[in-house]
């Protein structure tokens, strides 16, 4: 099973490649959300953007209860070719598994401290 992991772009179909592609994205503006949302907590202002970006992690968090602490979309991506979860194209396989509860952690963290500080 390791072997299969070890997925490369070249391997990859058109339609793994895109979906990589479209998953990466997705994995950004989350990131970018939570910077945000630290972001607006230090400056103790809420706005629009502040909101979205609490809607878009609580959707993420929402799908990885879904799918129990892996990205639910991991069988229609494995159909693809491509069996590697997202954290591990940057970390190996057991730094990526310990992402998911940590980076939650920091965004509920995060939305605390935005609800706290911008009152």
């Amino acid at each position: 099973m390791a072997e299969d992991r070890k997925v490369g772009w070249t391997d990859l179909g058109p339609g793994a490649r895109l979906f990589r592609i479209a998953h990466g994205v997705w994995g950004a503006l989350n990131l970018a959300g939570l910077a945000y949302i630290y972001r607006a907590a230090d400056h103790r202002r809420r706005d629009r953007w502040s909101d979205a970006s609490v809607a878009l992690l609580l959707a993420e968090g929402g799908a990885l209860v879904i799918g129990r602490g892996d990205c639910p979309f991991g069988p229609f991506q494995a159909r693809l070719g491509d069996p590697v979860p997202m954290f591990e194209w940057v970390l190996p396989p057991r730094a990526a598994k310990a992402a998911i509860p940590v980076l939650s952690a920091i965004a509920l963290v995060g939305m605390g401290a935005l609800l706290a500080r911008s009152r």
